[in-house]
């Protein structure tokens, strides 16, 4: 039986493991457990074991999920980093801290109409599909820095990095190549004006090639809950994790 704890610890090794490669220091990547399909249980054992970030995809499974430990509200961190649709960013908006997934201006003008005034601004990155999938959603290298001046405008939002999914790669060299391209772009961004903090990027199998390339932030489930049954995405939906 594994242990979530254990499970913690030996990834915070990887990290710092990682981090020792590039010449950076752990404390500068944030790991997000995916806690997605998990029960809120789970969360509940992470939490015990010095946890606070956790990742959802699914907006109502994670709703549900916030309900079951209001207790530990104040100390929890959510994060969407599943697809949006339009008809769910009220939702969103009024429940989690952050968005990972904006990956149209559309989204985010929602999210910023639809942000409580009592709650701070809702932190948000922009998904680029980086390896220019068509079965992934994700902005264009072409299309984000108009996108990306426009959001950082939005009021109730702040506008803080990168976010994306790479194709599978097999190997160290070929998974740092586009978690280096995503790097790119986010300093290209940064040179223009804007104050970006995060590149999330990286998850169980490849957060070593993010970390060398400048992950901020690394999406981690299978590697602290364990493999777990997933719901059927829809064919718009890509597990991130």
């Amino acid at each position: 039986m594994f242990s979530i704890a254990e499970n913690l610890q030996d990834l915070s090794l990887r990290v710092q493991r990682a981090c020792e490669q590039a010449q950076r220091s752990a404390k500068d990547v944030t790991v997000l457990a995916v806690s997605k399909t998990c029960p809120a249980d789970a969360v509940r054992q992470a939490y015990a074991a010095g946890q606070r970030a956790f990742g959802e995809n699914y907006v109502q499974e994670a709703v549900e999920k916030m309900a079951a430990l209001v207790d530990l509200r104040p100390h929890l961190s959510w994060h969407l980093i599943g697809p949006l649709q339009s008809n769910k960013t009220r939702v969103v908006a009024e429940h989690f801290d952050w968005v990972h997934s904006v990956d149209r201006l559309k989204i985010a003008q929602r999210l910023s109409e639809q942000r409580p005034d009592h709650l701070p601004p809702l932190q948000v990155c922009l998904q680029v599909n980086i390896s220019g999938e068509s079965s992934k959603s994700g902005l264009s290298a072409a299309e984000l820095p108009a996108v990306a001046q426009a959001v950082a405008a939005l009021p109730r939002l702040h506008l803080r990095g990168l976010m994306a999914v790479p194709a599978p790669a097999e190997g160290l060299a070929a998974q740092r190549e586009p978690h280096r391209a995503l790097a790119a772009l986010w300093a290209q961004l940064r040179a223009q004006g804007l104050a970006l903090d995060t590149l999330s990027m990286g998850m169980s199998h490849d957060l070593e090639a993010a970390v060398l390339e400048g992950a901020t932030l690394v999406r981690v489930g299978t590697a602290i809950f364990g493999s777990r049954p997933l719901k059927t995405p829809s064919p718009t939906q890509t597990p991130l994790a």
